[in-house]
């Protein structure tokens, strides 16, 4: 009988896989190389679909507190030109299917749920071996190791445990976002503030997909607008600027959108941070790899692609239904594990098609696919 679950990563689509085991009686270890729950900012708003992510969320008996950290009214949507013409103003009137939250605090109602030994922090994974026989050895830089009988790699785009299952390589996918914060908005940036409006911002003038330049931007909690600037340029384009002299960096990025409304581009001059560039990667769109004993994937390790308002969703999907498929064979653990992959891979590589399209259609295509459909997030 399965009895322990190894898994690597307490990302949110680690944490989902421990959760969901732990309701139904399964133990697991999750690994995570970061020092504590706090080492670094996790990122930004997220919306979680009621056809994926709240799905996960209601396997792990979690939908209360989910409900608990929704950022009321963040679902409203504005879609402006470069020279501040409105396109689309959509409020948001509580019946979308896509609720806002912070991603620090769904991971903190994760991490809550579980017993407290269940994260290691600080064992971060050096290597991992196959042993035969379903085995997998993981070493830790620290020196330590374990073998495991039940290996899953959710450690994101740039996964350790991927090599055992495939040689697939994560490749620049052509656009990076340059990420800015401007804090305590309403007072201090009132400005930027109403531009934003109440939820998520995007500005995508005609044709902008492409020229690969637009703005996108979230009002978070605490009134911090969030914005991603886009920018289709080759890497050693970002690696030609000082991203440690932040008044130089933003003026570079900022004379990208020479002419756009000084409003819209005080998302970039004003910011209360120095500029981050966040090159985006993407696997193969139907990336998969033949049966491997012992292991498996989930998440970005299992089907990296470009931002479209999916990646979280689809890893809290992977984990509840690969956690599920573990509960229903409990003796078998390759029945588990080639359930879960039949129905992984397909449905990876329509989402990783769809992410694809969507980035490659920015521009006024766009506008009319948030006004039908309303699901899709920055």
């Amino acid at each position: 009988m399965t009895t322990h679950v190894t898994i690597i990563g307490a990302g949110l689509g680690g944490l989902t896989l421990a959760r969901v085991l732990h309701v139904h009686g399964i133990t697991a270890t999750v690994y995570e190389a970061e020092a504590s729950p706090m080492a670094r900012l996790q990122g930004g708003l997220l919306d979680i679909h009621d056809y994926n992510g709240q799905l996960a969320l209601k396997e792990a008996d979690l939908m209360d507190e989910f409900r608990a950290i929704i950022l009321e009214g963040r679902q409203a949507t504005r879609v402006l030109d470069q020279d501040g013409t409105v396109l689309l103003d959509e409020p948001d009137d509580g019946t979308g299917g896509r609720p806002e939250v912070q991603r620090g605090e769904l991971r903190r109602i994760l991490l809550d749920s579980l017993p407290d030994d269940t994260v290691r922090w600080g064992h971060k994974v050096s290597a991992v071996r196959a042993l035969g026989d379903g085995l997998h050895e993981v070493a830790f830089a620290d020196g330590g190791s374990l073998v495991t009988n039940l290996l899953v790699g959710a450690d994101g785009a740039w996964s350790r445990v991927r090599p055992l299952l495939s040689d697939a390589v994560p490749e620049y996918f052509g656009r990076s976002f340059v990420e800015t914060y401007l804090y305590d908005s309403e007072t201090r940036h009132p400005v930027a503030a109403r531009t934003v409006g109440g939820g998520s911002l995007f500005v995508i003038p005609p044709g902008s997909g492409a020229r690969g330049k637009w703005i996108g931007a979230h009002r978070e909690s605490g009134e911090t607008l969030h914005a991603y600037v886009t920018l289709a340029k080759p890497l050693e384009w970002f690696d030609g600027i000082d991203f440690t002299d932040a008044d130089a960096a933003t003026a570079r990025i900022a004379a990208e959108f020479e002419g756009w409304a000084p409003e819209i581009t005080a998302l970039i001059t004003d910011s209360d941070t120095a500029p981050v560039v966040r090159p985006l990667n993407s696997l193969p769109i139907r990336h998969r790899w033949d049966r491997v004993p012992g292991a498996t994937l989930l998440g970005d390790a299992a089907h990296l692609s470009p931002p479209d308002g999916e990646g979280a969703n689809l890893a809290m999907q992977d984990a509840a239904e690969l956690g599920l498929a573990i509960a229903d064979h409990p003796d078998d653990i390759e029945a588990a594990l080639t359930s879960y992959e039949t129905a992984l891979f397909p449905r990876s590589a329509t989402a990783a098609a769809d992410a694809v399209a969507t980035n490659e259609a920015i521009g006024q295509e766009l506008i009319g696919f948030f006004a039908r459909d309303g699901e899709q997030g920055a």
